[in-house]
């Protein structure tokens, strides 16, 4: 019996965070990047069929940003030293296979959370949303970060399991086995198609 709990649409955002060039670059050897990134695509259009919120999430870095990095900062300190991933590199704009439309959410952020430099949180709750579809790479990055953050801000929080990936296999299959199911519903893309179309079949049979 399937226990995840149904979604409602009108406050579901699927959550596309970090899918940009210079980020999947890192993806392991053998990880089939255009595969993940059907899989994301065809998310996205299940959640816009439903009537769902669509929120990108890329990180890129001024000038100032750099600047603002203390070398203390064992993940970004190095990036802000060797001025990695400027805002306006083409590489640090979200992918072209998923690139958003006029309407959705997009932010920049400087960290590895999705809310934590950023007006996330403010722009979701504006349109009312209190749960949220999670997809990105990495799993030890953005994905733990954002979880854990989402979570203790009260969200309701479902994990895509084949929407996410990470530079090492077995820290993903770790975080993806015994940590995050201790914050997020685990699911899949077939999922949550299922979900979506399951729901939209009610709706249209009242």
């Amino acid at each position: 019996m399937n226990t995840t709990p149904a979604l409602d649409p009108a406050r579901t955002a699927l959550l596309v965070m970090d899918f940009q060039p210079a980020v999947l670059a890192h993806l392991p050897e053998g990880q089939d990047g255009e595969a993940l990134l059907a899989r994301v695509e065809g998310a996205i259009a299940d959640i816009r069929a439903s009537g769902g919120a669509v929120a990108y999430v890329r990180v890129g870095f001024t000038e100032a940003d750099w600047d603002a990095v203390p070398a203390a900062n064992k993940s970004f300190g190095p990036l802000a030293e060797y001025r990695l991933m400027h805002d306006e590199d083409p590489a640090t704009a979200v992918h072209e296979r998923l690139a958003p439309r006029e309407g959705d959410i997009v932010v920049r952020k400087v960290r590895y959370g999705a809310m934590s430099t950023t007006d996330l949180d403010e722009q979701l709750r504006e349109r009312g949303i209190t749960t949220l579809v999670v997809a990105g790479f990495s799993t030890s990055g953005v994905v733990l970060s954002t979880v854990i953050d989402a979570a203790d801000r009260d969200y309701g929080v479902y994990v895509l399991s084949d929407g996410i990936a990470d530079p090492d296999p077995e820290v993903h299959e770790i975080l993806l086995r015994r940590v995050l199911p201790a914050r997020a519903h685990i699911i899949d893309t077939a999922e949550l198609h299922g979900l979506l179309c399951g729901l939209r079949g009610r709706t249209r049979g009242r």
